[in-house]
Parts: C-alpha cells; structure tokens; sequence
C-alpha cells in the first residue's frame, strides 16, 4: 500500500505537469518534453556504463540526440527552414566514423546502441511536440488524448490485472503480468476513446476508438519491450528520479513505442 500510495502521489504530479503544459501552450510542451527527453537519453546511455561488452559514448550520443531534437523541434516551429533537416543524415555518419578513434572491442555493438539511443528517446519526444503543434486547436488536442489513453490502459490493466489476473501474458519477460489484466486495459481503453470521441472531440468516435485499438497494444509492448531491456541488463529501473515509478525510461515506456503509431494515424486522418 505504501508504495501504491507514492506512485499514486508521484504520477498525479508527473499527469498535472505533463498535461498542463500541453494546455498551457505548444511552446510550455516543448520546454517541459525536452527537459524529459534529455533526462531520458541521459539514462539511456547511464544503464550502459557499467556493461562488460558496450562500451557506448554517452556524451557523443546526447550531444547528437540534443542537437537533432532541437533542429527537428525548430522545423515543427518554423524556426528553422525544413531544408535543414538534412543535416541528420550525415550526422549519423558522423557517429560511426567517432569509433575509429576510440579503439574499443565491440564497435559494431557500441554503434548500434548510440544510434538506437537517438532513434529509441528522440524521436518519439520529437512527434508528442510535432503533434501537440499541429493539433493544438482541437477541443482536445490529440497528444492530451494520446496520454489519457495510454494511462487508462496502465492503470486498468493493473488493477484489474490484481483483481482477476491469473493467466500470464509473457512470464518470461514480465511475470506479473496477466491476460485479463491486458484486456480489462484494452476494453476500458476503447471506452474512453468512445467517451473523447462522443462528448469532447465530438463527431470524432472512430477516430478516437480505433486510436485506442492502436494505442492498447502499443502500450502494452512498448512496456514489454522495457521490461526485456531492463531483464537482460539484469537491473529493476532505469532510473529512481520518479519515486515510485523509477527512472523517465520506465514512466514512458508505453508512450516510447506508442507514440510513432499514433502519430502515423493521426496523420493520415487529418491529410484524409
């Protein structure tokens, strides 16, 4: 109980500052998401530092994934021309080429997680403020409802996980959790996608419920998918800055892997 209580304490917060500054506007999101994605990468690179076989650069690989983040977030801005955006391209060579001279054992390995790094925490942080910009007008904006959607599916799929949950769903990744638990958080996850779609952002329910169905599943392998990283680096969090939660990693697993999907949709709803 105790440690419900405090994430219960820490992600009302995480919820009032990650939603209010959505709200308050586009330019408040993007301060607050950039401050969480280099938090982020900072860890990504951190669970690193200690492995007997990566030897990855974790300052080469945040100044890069910093420098792509704020060249892409001045596009969606306008700050900065879209032509600019071939910059990444040989940027990325530019991280392979670094190997050369650092002589290390594994450097195929070290170059596969620098880049993974960028693509796996910059990019997803990129879209939410891309998409924040784009659909900031609506009654609801699209990333407000992107997240409600996504802790709807945690939440539900937890407790009801602890109500019911006696089939495992992947005992070899993550053991807690259950079958009824994922669809208890599937089938409340499409309800509120209903409810957006019928009485916020009305006349838009088949929007909002077929963007459940691909956030449900999202959510559930992006949470899977952290849940292997953090087994076969045999550590619990990836971080501790979130009481109760952990590290940025673990409170954005789901929205990591989720949010390039629904990003996709949305945009080929709004071009259709």
């Amino acid at each position: 109980m105790n440690n419900l209580a405090q994430r219960t304490i820490t992600g009302a917060i995480f919820a009032v500052v990650v939603l209010g500054s959505i709200l308050w506007s586009p330019y408040a999101q993007a301060t607050v998401f950039s401050i969480f994605m280099v938090l982020g990468l900072i860890e990504f690179y951190n669970l690193f530092r200690n492995h007997p076989v990566v030897q990855v650069s974790r300052e080469i690989g945040v100044f890069i994934g910093i420098f792509i983040f704020v060249l892409l977030v001045g596009v969606s801005f306008e700050l900065f021309k879209p032509i600019s955006i071939v910059v990444i391209f040989p940027l990325f060579f530019t991280l392979i080429l670094e190997e050369l001279w650092r002589k290390k054992e594994n450097p195929l390995i070290n170059i596969s997680v620098l880049v993974f790094g960028i693509i796996y925490i910059v990019a997803p942080f990129y879209l939410t403020i891309d998409l924040n910009v784009r659909t900031s007008d609506n009654a609801m904006p699209h990333v407000i409802g992107m997240y409600l959607l996504m802790w709807t599916n945690d939440t539900f799929a937890y407790f009801t996980g602890r109500l019911i949950g006696r089939t495992p769903l992947f005992p070899r990744i993550s053991p807690k959790k259950t079958w009824e638990g994922t669809i208890g958080g599937i089938l409340f996850t499409v309800l509120l996608g209903f409810i957006i779609g019928a009485y916020i952002n009305r006349g838009e329910e088949l929007f909002w419920v077929i963007s459940a169905i691909i956030i449900a599943p999202c959510a559930i392998f992006g949470d899977l998918l952290e849940s292997l990283f953090k087994r076969s680096l045999s550590i619990k969090d990836s971080g501790n800055i979130l009481p109760g939660h952990g590290g940025i990693l673990d409170r954005f697993d789901a929205a990591l892997f989720g949010i390039p999907f629904f990003y996709c949709w949305s945009m080929f709803y709004e071009y259709f």
